[in-house]
């Protein structure tokens, strides 16, 4: 189970020096940091239940662009097909 995170503290900023009254640039803003993100995993049942669900066209098209799981499936259909299962 996935827990969010709740409290972020931010890093803290590098000394920097203070303005003198002969610099009259205002200083320059901190860069905004973007937030954590998290990475989500299926399971090996979600994989293989939206592998079985996706059409042949579907396939096709993944096995076109390098899905290797694709090709797999492609060849195991040629073959059944030509041994006639």
């Amino acid at each position: 189970m996935l827990t969010p995170i709740t409290n972020v503290t931010p890093a803290p900023a590098a000394d920097q020096p203070k303005p003198t009254q002969s610099a009259a640039q205002p200083a320059p803003k901190a860069k905004s940091q973007p937030a954590p993100t998290d990475t989500v995993t299926l399971s090996a049942a979600a994989s293989t239940r939206q592998e079985l669900t996706e059409t042949s066209a579907q396939t096709a098209k993944e096995a076109s662009h390098g899905d290797i799981q694709a090709k797999r499936l492609l060849a195991k259909e040629a073959a059944d097909s030509k041994s006639g299962l």
